[in-house]
């Protein structure tokens, strides 16, 4: 038996938070398993849950039989809430079909997705009642994620292991996402202890997703060679490398330690003839394939995609997964009662202004608020707009205001941490005449209007804020006034 075992209640020896993240999942701590494809098995899965965390396991490609054996072993070992991480973009159609038909009739309560946004599938699970979360990795697909129907959204910085969507770090990322969305948020890239954890759940993340600090554990899958390189590898030793490709879209970066692939020893990843390194039960292995070494394999392991984050400099040891989550959970919870319990000054050289100094902080917290609001209200219909302008010459434009309008509502959102002031969910109508206008054109003359208002709310916030925020706000004024240009030319 790993983690718990059903008749044993959890100890309760650590005070991190539910989160409404976990109250969706049915989980106790804001703690979430990666979804990594052959590594997090039922073992590992079981081992999160069991501990109050959520496990998904990763299924991605796996045959239908093997999906069906590690649902029922996670639920002999636990009976607390878990999912499965499927991957549309990496799998063939017929059989992504009859792994959503399967997980519905067995009854995941879950599914993680990853990678390009399938509305069906989203579609699909919902109508099941299946809990549906998304992993992106810019807020704009994020947007697009939540517009599918997605329940939560996890948000991907370029620190993680593994297959790697965005170019975004962690922490700027967070934030434009929670800027833009309405539905909960987790953090995931390079996260490997209490510290990290902590940092991301004060920022506004309600969970925090671990994969390589899971993958050095003792249930987890990967190979014990694999396992070892995490020990000894350090964060500046891993890099973004698209040499391991088969069974995946073009142009997927992957984040790994160095090898003989890596360093060009084996061949063209591209143009080299197709070479089986090793096999799992009878399934060959090919050089450049994105399969990691497992339990199950055997061959040239050390040849293939070593997957780990950023976060290994600080796993120096392969522990129970138990054990790990324990640490993580009781340092983060220190972290954030250090945060929590600190006294905030009234000015620092960060953010506060004098008005704030004064103990006049709610006028402006209200302020941000507003202006969180009006932007997010914004965001959206700027994103409903580029959709509508898919393969139009105003698709380019609506692509860099959408990109502006993200980046401001992440500095909004980091302006409110600052002042310890957390995101008004109260949505706005803001663009309720914008979105009437059934002329994408004739929305961009309206959108222009809008954005040289509110650019003059951004400067007005720049005087009332202090050192990085201030600039921060006055450079998103200045980013508007820019971008209206080529909206102006377009109308005349």
């Amino acid at each position: 038996m790993i983690g718990f075992p059903k008749e044993t209640p959890v100890p309760d020896i650590h005070s991190l938070a539910a989160t409404p993240l976990c109250h969706l999942l049915g989980c106790r701590q804001p703690l979430i398993l990666a979804g990594m494809g052959g590594v997090a098995r039922a073992e590992l899965a079981a081992a999160v849950s069991g501990f109050g965390g959520f496990g998904f396991l990763g299924m991605v490609r796996e045959p239908l039989a093997l999906i069906e054996r590690e649902v029922a072993q996670v639920r002999r070992l636990t009976d607390q809430p878990f999912g499965v991480n499927l991957i549309p973009a990496g799998t063939a159609r017929a059989l992504l079909r009859s792994q959503v038909d399967l997980c519905i009739a067995l009854g995941v309560s879950a599914v993680e997705l990853f990678w390009d946004i399938d509305a069906w599938v989203i579609e699909r699970l919902r109508s099941a009642g299946i809990t549906v979360v998304h992993q992106v990795g810019s807020a704009r697909d994020a947007l697009h994620a939540q517009a599918a129907g997605a329940h939560a959204l996890i948000a991907q910085g370029v620190e993680a292991g593994g297959h790697v969507w965005g170019r975004q770090p962690l922490l700027p990322l967070l934030d434009e996402v929670l800027g833009c969305v309405g539905i909960p948020v987790a953090a995931a890239g390079g996260l490997a202890d209490g510290r990290d954890v902590g940092r991301v759940l004060a920022q506004g993340a309600q969970a925090a997703v671990l994969g390589t600090a899971l993958m050095a554990t003792t249930e987890s899958f990967a190979h014990e060679v694999h396992k070892q390189r995490l020990v000894s590898g350090k964060a500046a030793d891993t890099l973004l490398t698209e040499d391991f490709h088969v069974n995946w879209p073009p142009h997927a970066a992957v984040r790994v330690l160095p090898n003989a692939v890596t360093r060009g020893e084996r061949g063209d990843p591209f143009t080299s003839a197709p070479q089986v390194i090793g096999e799992e039960e009878g399934r060959p292995i090919y050089l450049f394939s994105t399969d990691s070494p497992l339990r199950s394999m055997t061959g040239e392991l050390e040849t293939m995609a070593l997957y780990a984050g950023k976060g290994i400099d600080r796993i120096s040891a392969i522990v129970p997964a138990a054990e790990r989550l324990r640490q993580i959970a009781e340092a983060a919870a220190a972290h954030l009662r250090l945060v929590g319990n600190a006294v905030q000054p009234l000015a620092s050289p960060v953010c506060y202004a004098a008005e704030v100094q004064q103990g006049e902080r709610q006028p402006v917290v209200a302020a941000l608020q507003d202006l969180l609001l009006r932007e997010r209200a914004l965001t959206q219909l700027v994103f409903e707009s580029l959709r509508e302008a898919q393969g139009t010459a105003l698709h380019p434009c609506l692509a860099s205001l959408l990109h502006e309008q993200a980046k401001a509502c992440g500095v909004l959102v980091r302006a409110l941490r600052a002042l310890d002031a957390r995101p008004d969910a109260v949505p706005s109508g803001l663009c309720e005449q914008g979105r009437s206008m059934p002329d994408v054109q004739e929305r961009l003359q309206w959108l222009t209007g809008v954005r040289r208002e509110m650019a003059q709310q951004w400067q007005g916030l720049a005087g009332q804020l202090d050192g990085s925020c201030a600039l921060a706000c006055a450079e998103v004024s200045r980013l508007y006034q820019a971008a209206l240009a080529p909206v102006e030319m377009g109308g005349d």
